[in-house]
């Protein structure tokens, strides 16, 4: 037991180092991909491009990635795969970017640097990711209300992502890039919720006392 409870460990490290060194690699692809975008000022409509690789390429094709990561397939049989399967699909520019990728066997890391573009572009907006988990679905005034008082806290403009997770019960999580907030803050928000569902309550009572029958008192 103690045996199989060392190599469990000794797999789970393995598996963080790749996840850290995929987030590195992505870092530096992203940083070169979104610089030379903005050489030419196509940000915008590359980032959307690359997008498109991903949900009308590689999700609905899952094959194609495969070939894409594999280390058995050579660069040269993967260029002319590019070419013909995204030459006619995508702009020049993110084509040879791909290429590039490709010469130094990194398109394992494509969804890696696909997101850490998007989240370095929403840095150099001021924008901010902000992941809360809830017990349960809340509903869109509740959602803007967070949105404006996560706005002072996460310095600058937050674009909030809902998860639900009935397993939190009674809870809530916060998370705002590798920081996860402490418990006021979930009880704050939970008490925003509370509020509503109090004012809501109140709110249905109010209208059945103005609709009771008189005469029935």
């Amino acid at each position: 037991m103690v045996e199989d409870k060392k190599a469990r460990d000794a797999w789970r490290a393995a598996a963080m180092d790749i996840d850290i060194d995929v987030e590195k690699v992505a870092d530096v692809y992203a940083e070169a991909f979104l610089g030379a975008a903005e050489n030419v000022k196509a940000a915008g409509s590359l980032l959307d491009a690359f997008d498109s690789v991903l949900a009308d390429v590689l999700d609905p094709f899952p094959q194609f990635e495969e070939i894409l990561a594999s280390g058995m397939v050579s660069h040269e049989e993967k260029v002319g795969i590019l070419d013909r399967v995204l030459g006619p699909r995508v702009p020049p520019m993110l084509l040879n970017f791909l290429k590039v990728v490709s010469r130094h066997g990194r398109l394992d890391c494509l969804r890696a640097i696909h997101r850490q573009t998007h989240l370095l572009l929403e840095k150099k907006h001021g924008r901010v990711r902000v992941e809360l988990t809830t017990p349960i679905e809340i509903d869109e005034l509740l959602a803007e209300k967070i949105l404006t008082r996560l706005a002072g806290l996460v310095g600058g403009e937050p674009i909030l992502q809902r998860r639900v997770d009935p397993s939190l019960i009674g809870g809530a999580v916060l998370r705002v890039g590798d920081t996860v907030y402490d418990g006021s803050i979930a009880t704050l928000l939970l008490s925003m919720r509370e509020q509503m569902i109090n004012r809501s309550f109140h709110e249905i009572q109010s209208g059945r006392d103005r609709f009771r029958d008189p005469a029935r008192d």
